[in-house]
């Protein structure tokens, strides 16, 4: 479906500066680029605080990857079409709310589209599409009704052979989540997880102001088009215009419709914002695969959901309850 590619949502650098105690660090996680952002006391609390943020990335990533062959998801799909693997509570409960999501959005959004995710090359390498064999025999791996959940042994089943299940299209809006939760346990007041473009963050910065983020429009990056505030809230921006193909003359964006197992056409890039960045991660890829009219029809019937949508042709949409008043 997606892995995320370089953010268009924008850092407000004005609150640096305001206070000796906000702190930044940037690093690579999860194979992209991750920066958090802390009001500590001091520098070595600041220290701590991001350890412990990069320490929780891992412990997710070791969870959730596909790549690392003795992950529990690594296992699950191992096991696809054979028998149930005994999982953790925090993966079950993961996949439960990813298929509830996935039938919410009709499958628009599916962590069962692995299965045909490695048949496109995004790299600059593919020089033609894959054959309609291979992506029919792919998509008919495809399906979420097919993941069965058996609740009290905690176990997740691929009832198909050949099925695979990865959260590219979800993780990192999962492992957002996850670190500000630490992070709140652990007493930060406020503060922001980016995690290459899913950002949730809570508290105000030291200048008693909400959080600030800045919307860059792809098409023209040097111009910020929109503000808007972070309070208690997660945004997430899936664009598909840095990772593409062309191929025969023809542009094909990585993130991939699940049902045709054909990269999704008609929008650049999609911002979600919603109480976790976990559901907005999972919406906004949904908003690339549904289109506009049929995606943007959807969120205005979820409760504290907000979207921003660009098309190919560079039209600005938004949902009914975006703020009006932050669009330059």
């Amino acid at each position: 479906m997606k892995q995320k590619t370089s953010f268009f949502v924008v850092f407000f650098s004005a609150v640096i500066g305001y206070s000796q105690h906000v702190y930044q660090k940037q690093f690579v996680k999860m194979g992209s680029d991750f920066e958090l952002t802390v009001v500590a006391e001091n520098e070595k609390e600041a220290r701590g605080f991001f350890a412990l943020g990069m320490n929780e990335i891992d412990r997710i990533e070791a969870l959730i990857s596909s790549w690392q062959p003795q992950s529990e998801t690594s296992k699950v799909n191992q096991n696809a079409g054979k028998k149930g693997t005994v999982v953790s509570r925090e993966l079950f409960e993961l996949v439960k709310r990813a298929k509830a999501i996935s039938k919410l959005t009709d499958g628009a959004f599916d962590i069962t589209y692995a299965s045909v995710d490695k048949l496109w090359k995004f790299d600059g390498r593919a020089i033609k599409k894959p054959s309609s064999e291979k992506l029919n025999a792919s998509v008919r791996n495809i399906g979420f009704e097919k993941i069965e959940l058996e609740e009290e042994k905690s176990t997740l089943f691929l009832t198909q052979s050949g099925m695979k299940m990865g959260f590219g299209a979800i993780g990192k809006g999962y492992a957002a989540d996850a670190v500000k939760r630490l992070l709140q346990a652990k007493g930060v007041k406020a503060g922001i997880v980016n995690a290459s473009g899913d950002m949730s963050a809570w508290g105000k910065n030291p200048n008693g102001e909400d959080w600030q983020i800045g919307l860059v429009n792809p098409m023209n990056k040097n111009k910020v088009f929109s503000w808007f505030s972070l309070n208690e809230k997660s945004v997430v921006t899936s664009g598909d215009y840095e990772r593409f193909v062309m191929i025969d003359g023809e542009r094909y964006g990585h993130i991939i419709n699940p049902k045709t197992g054909m990269p999704s056409k008609g929008i650049v890039s999609a911002t979600v914002f919603a109480p976790k960045a976990e559901l907005a991660d999972a919406l906004a890829t949904a908003l690339f695969v549904m289109g506009v009219e049929t995606g943007m029809n959807m969120i205005d019937q979820l409760p504290q959901i907000e979207a921003l949508v660009i098309t190919t042709a560079g039209e600005i949409v938004t949902s009914k309850n975006i703020e009006q008043d932050a669009l330059l």
